[in-house]
């Protein structure tokens, strides 16, 4: 049955991602194009060289230099055009990929050099999300598109951040995250921006258990209330070899806590040696709610497809199992029950029964 799986099979189901960041998946020619117009020198202008450089760079084993390729992306993510460029074309890449459903997360802190508010950074990334949507269903395709605004970590920000999500809540953003480098700068850092957003009945997921382990899931969710967890891998850390779960680890089991999984981004930060050693195989096997993502495109050279290629190649997976992350996903959306239903029910099963038949 495996081997009857292809990858242009693999790219027309429907697929569901919670985890993809707007400043890493950029197309390299957008970056030449808008990087030539605000004059930032890259390292190369070809752009078949930097998307080459961009996987290089991020392939370091470390979550910190990872992390320094987004100085090139969000360079050239300064103005209302090119935010509105970036998020209409991730919108139809995405579309292109087969994702039906996507939510996609950036910090409006990081787009303020050009004198932009944070609202009109906001304003422009929905603008553009809903321009690649339109433009999407004109080629045939359907998406819809969710935004996770996301507060950095290491800043003093996240209040305010919090505060414009809500703000923003009816017009397309659907959640909120805090990103960066985990060790020092733990979740509880934001626990008054978690709390107002428990009393506003607001969703936010939280980047934890990547770099860091079970200490950094456990504020996570004891602390501040994480209905997700950004990635999550180290969950596994509470986990004996012969199967058995620790008292968190059982939590996050039995409460069905989402695990945003991003297999290839986890071998390229160190969080996991290979693919082959990524935990996602052990998670499933003990019915966690796990799910597959791709973090960030760009760095990791990588879509939603390859991303369920590789699981295939690796673990043996088949529809069923591909089936099983995607409504996975679907069910851990941010957006009301009745729309993620209709998405499973109208869109992603019919699809796969198809294929399962």
């Amino acid at each position: 049955m495996v081997a009857t799986i292809r990858y242009e099979d693999i790219v027309k189901v429907p697929k569901a991602l919670l985890h993809d960041h707007l400043d890493g998946g950029l197309r390299p020619a957008t970056i030449v194009e808008l990087a030539a117009e605000v004059g930032h020198e890259l390292p190369t202008t070809d752009p078949d060289a930097l998307g080459r450089w961009f996987v290089e760079a991020a392939d370091s084993g470390s979550l910190e230099r990872y992390l320094e390729t987004f100085a090139h992306t969000v360079a050239v993510m300064q103005t209302a055009p090119a935010l509105r460029r970036v998020a209409r074309e991730c919108a139809l890449d995405l579309a292109a990929d087969g994702v039906v459903y996507a939510e996609v997360r950036f910090a409006p802190e990081q787009h303020l050099e050009k004198d932009l508010s944070l609202d009109e950074v906001v304003e422009a990334v929905l603008a553009g999300f809903a321009e690649g949507t339109a433009q999407a269903v004109e080629a045939g395709l359907t998406i819809r598109v969710g935004t996770l605004l996301t507060a950095m970590r290491h800043a003093a920000r996240s209040q305010e951040i919090a505060e414009l999500a809500v703000r923003h809540r009816d017009a397309g953003v659907v959640g909120f995250d805090i990103a960066g480098a985990e060790a020092g700068f733990p979740p509880t850092r934001h626990l008054d921006a978690f709390e107002y957003l428990q009393r506003e009945n607001f969703h936010f997921t939280i980047h934890a258990g990547e770099a860091f382990g079970l200490p950094s899931i456990w504020q996570a969710i004891q602390w501040c209330g994480a209905d997700r967890l950004g990635h999550g891998v180290r969950i596994v850390d509470d986990i004996a070899p012969d199967g058995t779960l620790g008292r968190l680890a059982a939590y996050v089991r039995d409460k069905r806590i989402p695990l945003e999984l991003c297999p290839s981004s986890n071998v390229q930060t160190g969080a996991v040696d290979s693919i082959a050693d990524h935990p996602i195989g052990l998670l499933r096997d003990l019915r966690f709610r796990a799910t597959v993502n791709t973090d960030n495109r760009l760095m990791s050279g990588t879509s939603m497809s390859r991303e369920m290629s590789l699981l295939v190649e690796t673990f043996g997976y088949g529809w069923r199992e591909l089936q099983w992350f995607t409504i996975n996903a679907m069910k851990s959306a941010f957006i009301p029950f009745d729309e993620r239903l209709r998405i499973i029910d109208e869109v992603i099963k019919p699809a796969y029964a198809k294929l399962l038949a």
